[in-house]
């Protein structure tokens, strides 16, 4: 890759760093059978809506037996408040059932294993590896990574996994992890998708820089 594209990932890096210290999901979970059914809800749906959704289901269902156990139509209508209701319920019911059969209750440490379970795609996987396990075999490009990774002219690809590998090049290996966390941040405070960038932090430092 070209070197300006280091030169714009190193201060991209720097400055996401400097805003958010501690990035952290705000998916409320206290196991990681939580975070991966909160992350299965996810997709198409806000967080904040995931979480005003799980701390009603995570009570009703406390331990994976309960899933295991559960009536395909009661859960369905627990969750009827997520985009794509039916189709997570099926998922994260049929997931909770694998777990239970063939890895001893709790989500796989591998990607590979992760990438078997019902409704599970690379970045749900990553997600979960991450977060629950502080285990990193990737970065997770969600739609505020997709999009700041072109906004911030780190990739001039739009397909989540083209857009991972450029990532990969540019960020250590120990970065990749928090990198995710820090855009999703970045993108809900400072870079929304509507943002015409006269205001982003980032883009203006990139521009002093003549990076963009």
């Amino acid at each position: 890759m070209h070197p300006s594209y280091h030169r714009r990932a190193n201060i991209v890096l720097t400055e996401l760093k400097n805003y958010f210290p501690h990035s952290h999901t705000v998916l409320e979970f206290s196991t990681p059978i939580e975070l991966l059914f909160a992350v299965m809800l996810s997709a198409q749906t806000t967080d904040k809506q995931v979480n005003v959704v799980t701390r009603t289901v995570f009570n009703k269902y406390p331990t994976l037996t309960h899933y295991v156990n559960a009536d395909d139509a009661l859960f369905t209508e627990d969750i009827r408040a997520i985009n794509y209701y039916k189709t997570k319920s099926k998922h994260i019911l049929a997931t909770a059932r694998i777990l239970d059969s063939k890895f001893e209750g709790t989500p796989p440490k591998t990607l590979e294993e992760m990438l078997t379970l019902p409704g599970v795609g690379r970045k749900t996987a990553l997600v979960v590896l991450g977060n629950a396990y502080n285990i990193t075999e990737g970065i997770a490009v969600d739609t505020h990574v997709q999009r700041l990774s072109n906004v911030f002219k780190l990739t001039k690809h739009t397909q989540p996994e083209k857009i991972e590998e450029d990532l990969k090049k540019l960020f250590p290996k120990d970065e990749w992890f928090h990198l995710t966390n820090r855009m999703i941040d970045y993108g809900r405070m400072y870079c929304p998708a509507r943002c015409a960038h006269e205001d982003c932090p980032i883009v203006q430092i990139l521009k002093k820089n003549r990076l963009y």
